[in-house]
């Protein structure tokens, strides 16, 4: 199987300054989740940064870097400029690893890209795991998945979906029912290189504006995406000066 991963790394975060160049270990944020990444089995792994310093930083470590529009309104886009420039065949598959995940699992990456090989009728590939109490399915910020009998997408939301009628209507939040196929969502994506180009020209959708969650775009104009079910979380990313406290303490061990 050969695949493709682009990171797209942005410098203005309202968080956490200069994000991609935080140090982790003696690395930048951005070069951590690179090497990640490089242990995928990656046929290739590109940072798309939007700030000359992520690029120097990206091609110091020894990756392959890009310099892309500033303005981008989404990773995806960033992503396609990047796929654009490196002249990735229509059929390549190419694996957004986000900026901020230093920690994420290399099999990980792997797996969404064999998804997607795999299914030949979806565009898209992504990840999720099982939830097993109320507080997550309850949360807005945990965002969930279901899926059909293929492991197609039907819908995410950060809505508790789907909803034990039954379970709830007795106000019982401790009884968590056995079986529920409550999934929560894990932000990573593959795609189709061609799919891309046509992800761009889409309008955006009615429910990706209310959700706030970019991928309803896909399934409102009527294309598949493919999910892998995992055993367990990945590690969280990085979006505080908390989270960034939390992963030094792993590199420093």
């Amino acid at each position: 199987m050969t695949f493709h991963v682009i990171i797209p790394a942005r410098m203005a975060s309202m968080r956490l300054p200069n994000k991609p160049l935080a140090d982790i270990g003696g690395a930048p944020m951005i070069v951590r989740v690179a090497q990640q990444a490089a242990q995928s089995g990656a046929a290739s792994v590109t940072v798309a940064g939007d700030d000359a310093s992520i690029i120097a930083a990206a091609k110091a470590a020894g990756f392959n870097a890009l310099m892309t529009d500033l303005h981008h309104t989404s990773g995806t886009e960033r992503i396609y400029q990047a796929a654009s420039i490196l002249g990735l065949s229509d059929d390549a598959i190419v694996v957004n690893v986000q900026g901020d995940e230093p920690l994420i699992p290399p099999q990980l990456i792997a797996l969404v890209a064999e998804k997607l090989q795999q299914n030949k009728n979806a565009v898209m590939a992504t990840a999720c795991h099982a939830l097993h109490a109320f507080a997550d399915m309850l949360n807005p910020n945990v965002v969930k998945v279901v899926l059909d009998a293929d492991s197609l997408a039907l819908y995410f939301s950060r809505a508790p979906i789907p909803y034990p009628r039954d379970t709830l209507m007795q106000h019982d939040v401790d009884a968590f029912p056995s079986g529920l196929p409550a999934y929560r969502h894990i932000g990573i994506y593959a795609y189709r290189a061609s799919f891309l180009k046509i992800y761009a020209d889409l309008s955006p959708a009615p429910l990706e504006k209310f959700e706030s969650l970019e991928q309803l775009r896909v399934l409102w104009h009527g294309y598949k995406i493919a999910v892998s079910v995992v055993a367990n979380a990945p590690p969280a990313g990085v979006d505080t000066a908390e989270d960034l406290a939390r992963v030094q303490k792993v590199f420093a061990k």
